[in-house]
């Protein structure tokens, strides 16, 4: 029975050094190890016929402790990596550089909010440069037996972005996130799909967002969109689609610098404005700190 116990004691030794070991390792690896500890630890108590004598409970929490991956672990000084917690600020409105789309971009609201977005990074990015570089959706448009056969936004920029007197509509998030990248390479965060609360993180971190939202800011009438047959099947589309460079908020309004108006921190109702990000995908981009 001596000999039981010490060869138990020495498995459980090798175990916990085990953990000081691989501390930095494989998730998979520690968890593997910390249920080996444990049940051996729970199993040497009718062994010994004194599990109070090992203080299982307080054995369990240290070696729980210890597998805690090391990116939770937040408190300075006794850990290997410090990760900064951003608090969700009651109110932000950032100095975001305002670039106007007009007159030379009719359509080109997509790239010159993504130009304002860059600028803010730190770089010397040109509206013109990006609507040359921006991907391009050949199709032509097509209208039969009543049904409109065009590009697809998400593949790239669909129509003309120049003039009205052409067809045209404009680009969503996916290909103005590939352009960010050759500017911010490792750097560009798409935030799609997030719920609209949690944009706010980089906001407070003092990042403006990209985001596709529409003129009205707020939800659109569903008989303002219509269907277009694309290579890749249905998609509606209103030409009410903007992009706006978000730059802020409070408890009532949305900021946000509009290359439409030309207008800084423009203001909406933020519950109108969520809306209608919602309604067109809630597509959003943003950049990461260095």
């Amino acid at each position: 029975m001596i000999l039981l116990c010490i060869m138990i004691s020495f498995l459980i030794v090798l175990l916990l050094i085990a953990f000081f070991t691989l501390k930095k390792q494989s998730t998979a690896l520690r968890s593997i190890l910390s249920f080996m500890t444990i049940f051996l630890i729970l199993a040497s108590g009718p062994i010994l016929e004194s599990p109070e004598s090992l203080h299982m409970d307080k054995a369990v929490d240290l070696v729980k402790k210890w597998i805690q991956p090391v990116e939770a672990q937040t408190e300075p000084g006794k850990n290997d990596v410090f990760v900064p917690v951003i608090k969700i600020k009651d109110h932000v409105k950032i100095n975001a550089p305002l670039i106007s789309q007009l007159p030379e971009l009719p359509r080109g609201c997509e790239v010159t909010s993504l130009a304002m977005l860059l600028q803010h990074a730190g770089v010397p990015a040109d509206k013109m440069e990006l609507a040359k570089e921006i991907r391009k959706n050949p199709a032509a448009k097509k209208v039969k037996h009543g049904k409109i056969y065009y590009g697809d936004p998400n593949e790239g920029f669909v129509g003309n972005m120049y003039t009205f007197s052409k067809p045209g509509l404009g680009v969503y998030h996916q290909p103005i996130k590939e352009l960010a990248e050759l500017y911010l390479p490792d750097r560009v965060l798409d935030l799609t799909g997030i719920p609209f609360q949690e944009l706010k993180i980089h906001l407070s971190d003092s990042r403006p967002v990209w985001v596709i939202i529409n003129t009205s800011y707020k939800r659109l009438n569903q008989s303002q969109f219509e269907t277009w047959y694309t290579p890749n099947g249905e998609i509606s589309v209103t030409y009410k689609e903007h992009a706006v460079l978000v730059t802020g908020y409070d408890d009532k309004y949305v900021y946000f610098n509009d290359p439409l108006t030309g207008k800084k921190n423009k203001k909406a109702p933020i519950c109108h404005f969520e809306e209608a990000w919602v309604q067109m995908g809630k597509q959003a981009i943003t950049y990461l700190p260095n």
